[in-house]
């Protein structure tokens, strides 16, 4: 994912230090029931969509940005499928970031899946039954989207 202007703008004062940050991971279906996915240029992880709102955009809209920026794929965004905050992460450069993470179920209404910019290495769609290699948390997403089911949340502890 490519770093947004204003969090550069946050970690010109604020360093390396844990950020708290929203994400919107979108899970996009075909009408044939086909996932979307993109093989991310950062890790080379095959990867459900994903991104980072701009300061005060909604994360269906979000959504809908990411999928088409990363694959020009159009989406509509249909339900949330779950909430939860993810573990923190540090990246190469030592910043450390955590995303709640809200992923909503979308399905394709145009376009055709391809490289749209510098963040995939490949796109495709894929039947559930043959999803490539998926880190957990993507078959997570992916299995919560296809049990059709209310709203997920991380149970309190």
């Amino acid at each position: 994912m490519a770093t947004p202007d204003f969090i550069h703008t946050i970690r010109a004062s604020a360093g390396t230090q844990l950020l708290w940050l929203p994400g919107v991971s979108a899970v996009v279906r075909d009408d044939a029931g086909r996932i979307l996915l993109g093989r991310r240029a950062d890790n080379g992880h095959w990867s459900v969509l994903a991104g980072m709102p701009e300061p005060g955009e909604q994360p269906a809209a979000c959504a809908v940005r990411e999928v088409y920026e990363e694959t020009a794929v159009h989406c509509v965004v249909e339900r949330v499928v779950l909430v939860r905050a993810l573990p923190p992460h540090t990246y190469p450069n030592g910043d450390i970031c955590q995303f709640m993470d809200i992923t909503v179920a979308c399905r394709a209404v145009g376009g055709e899946a391809r490289v749209n910019d510098d963040e995939s290495l490949e796109v495709g769609w894929f039947a559930p039954e043959d999803l490539p290699d998926l880190r957990e948390h993507d078959r997570f997403r992916i299995a919560r989207t296809l049990a059709e089911e209310p709203t997920w949340f991380a149970p309190a502890d």
